[in-house]
């Protein structure tokens, strides 16, 4: 009686533990704008990388398979991608994620009017990302928006 007893408390636990990682015990991360670097120039764009901030709020640790993107500045596309190698983010904590990102000439001059006019410009990133956990790989998408400034670096504004 006593092992039915501890085998049903521990399948109880187990099964607790499992709802918790899901949908109801997941919390977003936390992704904003952190810096852009022109990589090349061409005919018609260039590419940059732009690296991100992505903070975990979870009390576990984020393994990232896959992150796609769209950057949007003062609601004009800037660019979109996929990335598809593994980061990791600690629980509590936040990393940098360097995405490429591929751009035209009218998307990046209406972002430089803006900053050049006001000295700051607003931003969105959309996308998803996977993650592995004990359960399995899920997806979950993210959007944040924000304003960085030329003078004083970035808010966000979710």
């Amino acid at each position: 009686m006593r092992r039915r007893f501890a085998v049903a408390a521990l399948a109880a636990f187990v099964t607790a533990g499992c709802a918790s990682l899901g949908a109801g015990g997941f919390k977003e991360p936390i992704v904003h704008f952190n810096d852009a670097k022109i990589k090349g120039l061409g005919l018609t764009g260039g590419a940059m990388d732009i690296v991100l901030s992505v903070y975990n709020p979870n009390g576990f640790n984020l393994n990232a398979t896959r992150l796609t993107y769209r950057v949007m500045v003062e609601d004009k596309e800037l660019g979109t991608g996929e990335l598809d190698r593994a980061f990791r983010v600690k629980d509590k904590d936040s990393t940098f994620v360097t995405i490429p990102l591929d751009f035209t000439y009218s998307g990046l001059g209406a972002a430089g009017r803006q900053l050049l006019s006001s000295g700051s410009i607003n931003y969105r990133v959309i996308g998803d990302f996977t993650v592995d956990t004990p359960l399995g790989n899920f997806t979950r998408p993210y959007d944040q928006r924000g304003r960085f400034s030329s003078f004083g670096g970035t808010s966000q504004t979710r």
